[in-house]
């Protein structure tokens, strides 16, 4: 992919892993510039060292999907710097693993917060600049999960179904006003999320190892084992 009519800028939601942190260096090599918008400053700061060390035009900021105030401020900088946001890759997400039954309702609140809502909530902000230039385009990192639900992803899948309801209303909305909505749905990839997962499902293992449905968490975590052997690298996914 090359930038076409001069520099575009493009904003990335969870860029400083995995695929998002693939594809912010892949834009970045391919003369867009671009905004990877990150929580953890550890993170962010590993990611503009290597930038820098390949004079790249990327640069890390500091955003909560789940906060208004900080996609706000984010927003509102990538736009004193570059004037204009072309591209949104709505890409920030996690899963939480658990069965319907078994999940607390501050969890499945979570996984919305940040896989739902959170996407919401970076493209409202991002838009109204978008409509009025009448061009952009909204990327949405989807997953397969979003068409094929997998036992104990009943929370993570469901949030993936909600986004492709919102993308194609953003597709029908956003068409007279020529700004693009890009629904994107890898299939499983080895990141970060898998190593987020296992923290957040250590309340769970109780339940996991000894509750009804262990038979069922230990189906899941063989299928994930068996996916995890056929990885692809990040960059290669980020390529296509």
């Amino acid at each position: 992919m090359d930038a076409e009519h001069g520099t575009r800028t493009v904003l990335i939601t969870g860029a400083t892993d995995g695929l998002g942190k693939a594809a912010a260096l892949l834009l970045a090599e391919n003369g867009f510039r671009v905004f990877a918008a990150g929580r953890s400053a550890e993170k962010r700061a590993q990611l503009e060292t290597l930038a820098n060390k390949n004079k790249l035009p990327l640069e890390t900021l500091e955003m909560d999907v789940c906060d208004d105030g900080s996609v706000q401020r984010a927003v509102n900088l990538v736009y004193q710097k570059a004037g204009a946001i072309d591209v949104l890759i709505n890409n920030a997400g996690l899963a939480y693993v658990a069965t319907v039954e078994d999940m607390t309702m501050e969890d499945w609140r979570r996984q919305f917060e940040t896989n739902f809502f959170g996407v919401v909530r970076v493209t409202q902000a991002v838009l109204p600049k978008m409509r009025e230039r009448r061009s952009g385009r909204i990327i949405m990192i989807s997953s397969v999960s979003g068409l094929v639900t997998p036992p104990t992803q009943g929370a993570y899948s469901a949030s993936k179904h909600a986004m492709e309801g919102l993308s194609n209303a953003l597709r029908h909305e956003l068409y007279p006003f020529g700004v693009k909505t890009v629904l994107i749905e890898p299939g499983y990839i080895v990141t970060n999320i898998q190593q987020t997962a296992v923290q957040l499902v250590q309340p769970y293992q109780e339940k996991i190892q000894n509750g009804p449905y262990a038979k069922v968490y230990a189906g899941s975590w063989s299928g994930a084992k068996r996916s995890a052997q056929n990885r692809k690298p990040h960059r290669k996914i980020a390529r296509k």
